[in-house]
């Protein structure tokens, strides 16, 4: 398994009604957390311990909030806000 993003929860349902230019940011800033979490737990599968804090990114339209499961190989995106800024 290698590390990857998906949307979980309400954010799969905003993502189908969200402007694409907007996901577009969105989605290039889960491919950095996909890339930085990789980085920095090298044997994912293989973690002990709880996982770290999720957060929260800004991007030009709104934002989103993420959590990472590193047992699981994964970045989540959990809740995407659109204000059209």
């Amino acid at each position: 398994m290698s590390w990857k993003w998906e949307y979980a929860f309400g954010a799969e349902e905003t993502a189908r009604v969200a402007p694409a230019d907007f996901l577009i940011k969105v989605e290039a800033k889960a491919d950095e957390l996909v890339r930085a979490a990789e980085a920095f737990h090298v044997h994912g599968r293989a973690h002990e311990g709880g996982d770290p804090k999720g957060g929260d990114i800004i991007v030009p339209g709104g934002m989103f909030s993420y959590q990472v499961v590193v047992r699981s190989e994964r970045v989540y995106v959990v809740q995407i806000t659109y204000l059209g800024f």
